[in-house]
């Protein structure tokens, strides 16, 4: 396993720099409770005090009623004001949205995601990213561990240790197979346990992302968190997303969350690249015969009732689940195997998606 520096020290940087960066991470409470605060106050500065959930609702129903009586009796059915009170609502929508920046040096970002965790998602992430890294364009790739609470990223990249800070402080990422990586994982133990509220998560993945040494990249692939909360919606909304790739197996139950995962990034207008069924059938180490655990054809339905692409399909084969467990990704070990040629197919289609994106 590579190893990168030792905790809380970092060779040829001060100790106390590392410090602040971890604490400020990992126990840093302070400056989110500041944050916390800080938000706080505007809000009760503006309601009195109080919170006022419902605040919004009432400024948009005033605004309606003045076009109303602006407008005539009539007016609420005017395509004019109805346009106008679209624009009202967008308007107030986006106050509490994040501030949607490129990364500086970066071309494109690659979400890989799914409603739901233990599907394959960051075994699939890993290995789009190297075979991105050895396509015929030979990209440069980089992987972001957007999983605060269950980071996987250095287990599978065989990766420890602390980042080391360039001059402008920022963590300049550790690499394995060509591949720039950034973890939760790097600035804790393994066993530790990451006890974050939402705005605390919120600011330790915006640390991850603005904080790091990233540039040049053509492609940074971020792993991100299961689900369709918080975390989700703010990565896809503070960063120019080039597409997306979700995963999923073909049981009925991961294609309902697979499904909410793609209703999601259609309503923050996030491109979906298409769809990746992950451990489609078992196949036999002895004989090769193929059982369909999971059920069949489940995520090929979904595609067809979504309208997006099935761009892949990898088998559950005890070599990817071995290989990822050593932290040596089957396309690095294995490059000529069916398991391996799956991933590569996934990262032409993927290639072939961000050549026809205008980047950011």
């Amino acid at each position: 396993m590579a190893t990168f520096g030792h905790r809380l020290t970092v060779a040829g940087m001060p100790a106390v720099c590392m410090l602040r960066s971890v604490r400020s991470l990992v126990s840093g409470t302070q400056s989110c409770q500041n944050s916390i605060r800080h938000a706080m106050g505007r809000t009760r500065s503006t309601t009195g005090g109080q919170t006022n959930p419902r605040s919004c609702v009432t400024t948009l129903a005033t605004s309606r009623r003045h076009l109303c009586s602006t407008g005539g009796v009539n007016a609420a059915a005017n395509p004019d004001t109805e346009k106008r009170l679209q624009e009202l609502r967008a308007a107030h929508m986006a106050r509490g949205l994040p501030k949607q920046d490129a990364i500086d040096g970066v071309r494109h970002v690659v979400l890989v995601a799914s409603g739901k965790g233990g599907v394959g998602k960051s075994t699939t992430a890993v290995n789009l990213a190297v075979a991105l890294s050895r396509s015929e364009k030979s990209l440069s790739v980089g992987l972001l561990d957007a999983d605060v609470y269950g980071p996987s990223i250095p287990r599978l990249m065989s990766l420890s240790g602390n980042p080391e800070l360039d001059n402008n402080n920022h963590m300049i990422p550790l690499v394995n197979y060509g591949i720039k990586c950034m973890s939760m994982g790097f600035l804790v133990e393994e066993s530790a346990a990451v006890v974050w509220r939402g705005l605390m998560v919120m600011q330790g993945i915006q640390r991850l992302v603005r904080q790091v040494a990233w540039s040049p990249l053509d492609v940074l692939v971020v792993d991100m968190p299961p689900g369709t909360g918080d975390a989700q919606l703010s990565i896809s909304q503070m960063l120019p997303i080039s597409g997306v790739v979700l995963v999923t197996t073909p049981q009925d139950i991961a294609l309902l969350d697979v499904r909410r995962a793609n209703t999601m990034f259609t309503k923050v207008n996030a491109p979906v690249v298409g769809i990746v069924q992950n451990m489609s059938a078992f196949i036999c180490p002895k004989c090769s015969h193929r059982s369909h655990i999971f059920g069949e054809a489940g995520a090929e339905r979904l595609a067809k009732e979504e309208g997006i692409a099935l761009i892949g399909d990898v088998p559950l084969h005890m070599e990817i689940r071995q290989m990822s467990d050593d932290g040596t990704p089957i396309v690095v070990t294995k490059p000529d195997s069916p398991q391996a040629k799956a991933y590569f197919n996934i990262a032409e289609t993927v290639a072939r998606h961000l050549a026809a994106v205008q980047e950011p």
